[in-house]
């Protein structure tokens, strides 16, 4: 079973900046990396994330903060404080004391650590990340964010046409800061042009490239499946003393070794997994010493019970952020427990009236809200973590919806709820023999055909089972699939299934090139040879707005709003959720 003690400090950063893989080995070589998410790599989930490994284990684990933006966090005081507390005092006064830790880079809690920035100039790079410096491993780069706010802000994924000006934001890093400068991309259209992309930040000083597996249009309904071969071929092209992370696909514990040898990546990142399981980079504990956190079905499989993971994650709040002994607990329930605490009235539904949260407070005047920025996406954690829970009790979703996620008050209440719901859950199963939580298995809807297909046109997937079908996000979810009390992650359709089921619409450009392409193969049976058709789409592609291809912002609203699940194929997510 894991452990909940502190980690093990890292080794003291040597006098002498390292660089490569000798900075790489200094660190443990750390295997397991919680990635950089805008928000939701915060202190407090990155200790939920260490509180599943023994202390061991954590000398494997290496962390990133949420991406920080680099002018606002040198020229907004207030932006600084509200995402980065290294020390009690503001960081970047001259009040700040680095012998005098606080919570983010802690040498005793929170490291290795990288801190990461998107900067599309390099001065106000390099003065971002001299303020973080003392208190962190490395600073990263973000060359990978693929949402709206990052073509905007020219950010991101959007600088990758800019090679001259990626090379200068790195290499300045490389010769003025004190710790080494690392970077995060995404694959381009080619292998060669990603290797060339590569050299280049690598060139430039990054000691650890970090490669998510997938394009930068790959996002929201179109995010599809990480190529791992894209990062196999860096492995094989690069210098075997290149450090690299691959990124992408791992949605389960087993997903990281096969990834490893699929890639050949010194280290494997996970970013949408972690969200929706903490526990992904711990190994299941052996049968026998499942304890009250893990529970194992009779088909042998399992995982970390949500509710157990959402207590952990309360009382880390409530340690850390609140610094203040958490609430005393009654132990895990398991069955076989004394169910009379059941029938208790605490955190029942009738506990939690209607209306907004905000109105609540002011008439009862009771609860607090905090400002750390621990609590900032409490609420879009619980909803990742919850997502198969609360598809499931639509009232819980409904009352937390309803709570400010700095009511810590009103989070405790829904931990109550999730608890009893758990237990009464567990309770349902062995009376039932399993049968509690028997489903329809899930089943690949149809792909939508034209009124008349051309005759040559065949359907590669017609006739072939879902589970092998490589477009087919079936099997995926029956692997993934645990009783909704289980920790699992969130799995999205294949964009032919979200095509199909009319969560995309092809664009303009993209109809046409289907359009194109139906033509060519039937000969061109309208006329126009194929030169005229491809200028035909040429044309439409000058007056197509590339803003109509775009999902709009993760931040909209002030941060990450609930991954709403599919009801025509449950476990299947149709929103967007964090990708960078």
């Amino acid at each position: 079973m894991a452990s909940t003690s502190t980690p093990t400090s890292p080794n003291p950063m040597p006098t002498v900046k390292l660089h490569g893989r000798a900075f790489y080995e200094s660190l443990g070589s750390p295997k397991f990396v919680v990635a950089p998410m805008v928000d939701q790599s915060e202190f407090a989930w990155r200790m939920l994330t260490r509180s599943f490994l023994t202390p061991q284990e954590n000398a494997k684990l290496l962390a990133y903060t949420p991406m920080f933006h680099a002018r606002m966090f040198v020229e907004t005081p207030k932006y600084r404080d509200a995402h980065f507390q290294a020390t009690r005092q503001p960081v970047g006064t001259p009040e700040a004391d680095p012998t005098s830790p606080f919570l983010d880079g802690n040498p005793g809690l929170d490291r290795p650590l990288f801190v990461q920035f998107c900067a599309n100039d390099p001065e106000h790079l390099l003065e971002s990340a001299k303020m973080v410096a003392p208190y962190c491993d490395a600073v990263d780069l973000n060359l990978g964010c693929p949402q709206g706010i990052a073509r905007k802000g020219h950010y991101g994924a959007f600088l990758q046409e800019d090679q001259d000006l990626i090379y200068r934001l790195i290499n300045i890093l490389h010769q003025n800061l004190s710790i080494p400068v690392t970077a995060k991309i995404r694959i381009l259209d080619t292998k060669e042009d990603t290797l060339a992309y590569a050299k280049n930040v690598l060139s430039a000083g990054a000691s650890i490239l970090t490669v998510h597996g997938r394009r930068r249009e790959q996002k929201g309904h179109l995010t599809g499946v990480a190529d791992w071969d894209y990062i196999r071929y860096l492995r094989e092209n690069l210098p075997k003393e290149t450090v690299i992370f691959a990124n992408g696909n791992i949605l389960q514990h087993g997903d990281i070794e096969r990834c490893l040898e699929a890639t050949g990546a010194d280290a494997v990142m996970s970013a949408e997994g972690n969200l929706s399981d903490p526990s992904v980079f711990a190994a299941p504990p052996a049968v026998g010493h499942e304890g009250r956190e893990y529970w194992r079905g009779r088909d042998g499989r399992g995982g970390y019970r949500v509710d157990a993971i959402f207590r952990r994650y309360v009382d880390i709040l409530h340690k850390y952020a609140l610094e203040q002994e958490p609430p005393s607990r009654r132990p895990l329930f398991v069955v076989g427990d004394d169910e009379a605490w059941l029938d208790g009235t605490a955190g029942r539904d009738g506990d939690h009236e209607e209306g907004p949260a905000r109105k609540k407070q002011k008439q009862d005047g009771t609860s607090k809200r905090w400002t750390s920025p621990n609590f900032v996406s409490v609420r879009a954690h619980l909803f990742h973590l919850l997502r198969h829970f609360v598809s499931r009790h639509t009232d819980i979703r409904d009352t937390l919806a309803r709570t400010h996620p700095s009511d810590i008050d009103g989070i405790e209440k829904v931990l109550d709820m999730v608890e009893r719901r758990v237990a009464q859950g567990l309770i349902d199963y062995e009376r039932t023999e399993g049968r509690s939580i028997e489903e329809e298995e899930p089943v690949s809807k149809p792909k939508k055909q034209d009124p008349e297909p051309p005759k040559t046109d065949t359907n590669k997937a017609g006739g072939v089972d879902p589970e092998d079908d490589p477009e087919s996000s079936v099997a995926t979810v029956k692997a993934c699939k645990r009783p909704w009390w289980i920790a699992q992650p969130i799995i999205r359709p294949l964009p032919k299934e979200a095509l199909a089921n009319g969560a995309i619409k092809l664009s303009k450009k993209d109809k046409k090139k289907q359009e194109t392409e139906q033509a060519a193969a039937v000969g061109c049976s309208n006329g126009n040879s194929p030169a005229q058709l491809e200028n035909m789409g040429k044309r439409d592609e000058q007056t197509h707005k590339l803003e109509d291809e775009l999902p709009e912002s993760d931040e909209k609203d002030g941060g990450v709003k609930e991954p709403s699940i599919n009801p025509l194929d449950p476990g299947l997510t149709d929103d967007r959720l964090v990708s960078g």
